[in-house]
């Protein structure tokens, strides 16, 4: 018979949703502080089951290398690197808290999540050559990209990506930049073995099968949540000090909950993805890099499409995509309430405008739903132009919130970025949104941290910390050349990435 007495606990920090970002968020504050007491809880009955599952996102470990979405043209034809610059900052910001863990065996060997794999941008036609070009000498005067190869020349864009070329005119204008120290990130597989760590430590409890029902403020310095376990029923109430909700699309409606001033005004907008996935091994073996294409003209920032070989579960894979779609689910074991669920009186103006101002997305979102099979192979042959059918079947992707938020010009807008929500007293954090998300995960956790714990994270034995597990901590490697050039080849080195 059930139990029917409700459990109750008492911790320093929640962490809701067992994904990249709460996993990451519970390693730096168990580093910086080792007797911190933690407690996770998760829906689903595994780790990193949502968006940071290997086929729920695009696992390139976004680095600004070849999405050409990150370096905008402006009206006089200029190209803006500022957020392609910050982006590669982060990643290396990542790429070096990674190195640390492996080197203290926190984490097991690194070709279980991360592999080398070159990364390039694909172009044709006169004024897409153009863009490039410009994008390339832009990006290349900046040390983080400086490595960069731009060509124009057909045999040389055969030799780097056969897949993409063969069957091609060769009189065609085309185009390709091309980074050889891109990575391919399984961050399902990272996330997991955080955990893993994560669970042996002193002061950690993860909860899966348990699902958030109520989050209140108890007094001035706590939060109280009231959990449910899916699998036996057992109700509990868990008081903390700290709160960080990064359950993914699932952030939202558990924001609503909490009922703070800063989330007023924040809405979501559900968007689902799909991907061709290649089945053919002799095609998967000829394709061994990233390409990311441009998107065609009115398209929003997430239909760029790439052709991606990938590695997953130990298993060479070759993707093409994304295919947009549109569900009102928020997350990919969701329920189609979620969408009607969370609009309220607080959002709800900021989403009617958003969405007047945002029809071209809803277009865009409409044609996707109605494309047939042949579409989606002839969308495949404008990169791979011997693509044949047989060789290709539809594999469901991860699902998407992309933020709508409040804005005082423009009523309410769409934010296709990451967005950190904080209190003012810094008791509770929600992470919304999605791409770069993953790739930068450290750099928005090392950021929440000094934005949440602003008296620790001030000392000076937790910025002594941060700059063991992060040499470049205060830093810009993008300023730095020297520094930058030491730490790439120290990370490529403990990461196994020059194999």
């Amino acid at each position: 018979m059930l139990d029917t007495k409700t459990i109750r606990s008492n911790t320093e920090v929640v962490l809701i949703g067992a994904g990249i970002m709460s996993a990451t968020l519970g390693l730096i504050l168990k580093e910086l502080q080792p007797d911190i007491k933690i407690q996770i809880f998760e829906r689903l009955d595994i780790a990193a089951a949502e968006s940071s599952d290997a086929w729920n996102n695009a696992g390139t470990g976004h680095s600004a290398f070849c999405e050409l979405n990150y370096t905008p043209e402006a009206e006089d034809g200029s190209i803006d690197p500022k957020k392609a610059i910050s982006i590669a900052e982060s990643f290396e910001v990542s790429r070096q808290f990674w190195t640390y863990l492996v080197e203290q065996n926190k984490l097991p060997s690194p070709e279980k999540f991360i592999k080398s794999i070159p990364h390039m941008s694909f172009v044709w036609g006169e004024k897409n050559v153009e863009y490039l070009k410009k994008r390339f000498e832009t990006l290349q005067a900046n040390q983080l990209f400086k490595d960069m190869v731009f060509s124009t020349d057909f045999a040389q864009l055969k030799e780097w990506m056969p897949l993409v070329m063969d069957g091609r005119d060769a009189s065609e204008k085309v185009a390709a930049t091309a980074m050889a120290i891109g990575t391919d990130v399984n961050f399902g597989e990272l996330t997991r073995n955080i955990f893993t760590y994560l669970s042996k430590l002193e002061g950690v409890t993860i909860h899966y099968n348990h699902e958030v029902r109520k989050i209140k403020r108890h007094d001035d310095a706590k939060w109280r949540l009231k959990i449910t376990d899916l699998a036996s029923g057992q109700k509990m109430k868990v008081y903390t000090k700290f709160l960080f909700i990064g359950a993914g699309g699932g952030s939202l409606p558990l924001l609503e909950k909490a009922d703070v001033p800063e989330g007023e005004g924040y809405g979501g907008f559900p968007v689902s993805g799909q991907w061709l996935k290649c089945i053919n091994p002799e095609v998967i073996a000829k394709h061994k890099v990233k390409v990311y294409g441009k998107a065609s003209v009115g398209t929003p920032p997430m239909s760029v499409p790439h052709i991606d070989s990938r590695m997953i579960n130990g298993e060479k894979q070759l993707l093409f995509g994304p295919f947009a779609g549109f569900s009102t689910r928020f997350l990919k074991n969701g329920s189609y309430s979620d969408l009607p669920l969370s609009i309220t009186t607080d959002n709800i103006f900021p989403m009617i405008s958003a969405g007047l101002k945002n029809i071209p997305l809803t277009k865009y979102l409409i044609e996707q739903v109605r494309q047939s099979p042949e579409d989606r192979m002839n969308a495949l042959r404008e990169y791979v132009p011997g693509a044949e059918s047989k060789d290709w079947v539809i594999e469901r992707a991860g699902q998407r919130v992309q933020v709508i938020k409040r804005d005082k010009k423009e009523g309410g807008i769409l934010e296709f970025g990451t967005e950190v929500i904080a209190t003012e007293d810094g008791s509770l954090s929600v992470l919304l949104g999605a791409s770069p998300g993953a790739s930068t995960a450290v750099s928005i956790m090392v950021d929440l941290v000094g934005r949440c714990f602003k008296d620790q994270f001030a000392s000076k034995e937790w910025q002594d910390k941060l700059k063991v597990m992060i040499p470049s901590h205060g830093q810009k490697l993008n300023e730095n050349p020297e520094l930058s050039d030491q730490i790439r080849k120290h990370t490529a080195e403990v990461l196994k990435l020059n194999q």
